[in-house]
């Protein structure tokens, strides 16, 4: 078991091989910690790829009565129209930034896949679309895109304008509808190469991670 500590509020926590030709970042969802997800992952990744996932910070949560637990940033709402936490989902973006500078820095090859569970995925979109640095690719798991109306009305010129992005949606989620994912897709369709979007529904499925596929593992998919 590998690990490595960066500026609050991530920790990472990993099953790894240092010398890997592909690196993957995972963050989990609200409430959630990084231990169960990285033991997933050390029971099917192989000696060339190196995973890393991470804790978030406690802090109160607005959707929860602000009891205190981990998150990546404050949840208001669950409805298309909700207010966001603007900066906290921009400051978190800026730490997940500064860890993917650190892998390419310590001798990571520029192979980075980010890997996302409701707020974790929510996270990574939001990181993908302003990040300079040049990813292969995002698999974003029942999440959607966050503040959409500071995005420009067209595509983004940034490094990741044809990034692969794998969205995987539960069509009986309750918590996080499927209209959150179809109305991602769309939106990340006006941003991105129309080709890199891809959008699978998991049927009869609530809000629960799936061993059908292996969703949260579907590396092969964004290479």
């Amino acid at each position: 078991m590998c690990g490595n500590t960066m500026s609050a509020p991530l920790l990472a926590m990993v099953p790894c091989a240092w010398k890997a030709a592909t690196v993957v970042i995972f963050l989990h969802g609200l409430g959630d910690t990084g231990h169960g997800w990285a033991e997933g992952f050390a029971g099917i990744t192989s000696s060339h790829t190196k995973c890393i996932s991470l804790h978030a910070p406690i802090m109160p949560v607005t959707l929860n009565i602000n009891m205190a637990m981990p998150s990546w940033f404050d949840n208001i709402g669950l409805s298309p129209d909700s207010q966001e936490d603007e900066s906290g989902i921009k400051q978190a973006a800026e730490n997940v930034k500064v860890l993917i500078d650190q892998e390419v820095m310590s001798g990571s090859p520029n192979r980075i896949i980010l890997e996302g569970f409701p707020q974790g995925g929510v996270l990574f979109l939001y990181t993908a679309v302003t990040i300079q640095q040049k990813l292969v690719g995002v698999t974003a798991l029942s999440c959607w895109l966050p503040l959409w109306a500071s995005f420009p009305k067209g595509p983004v010129s940034g490094a990741n304008r044809d990034i692969s992005i794998l969205q995987c949606h539960r069509d009986c989620d309750t918590l996080i509808p499927l209209i959150f994912g179809s109305l991602t897709m769309q939106n990340l369709n006006t941003l991105l190469n129309l080709a890199s979007v891809t959008f699978k529904a998991y049927e009869c499925m609530r809000h629960s991670s799936c061993q059908q596929k292996k969703w949260m593992l579907n590396i092969s998919e964004v290479c």
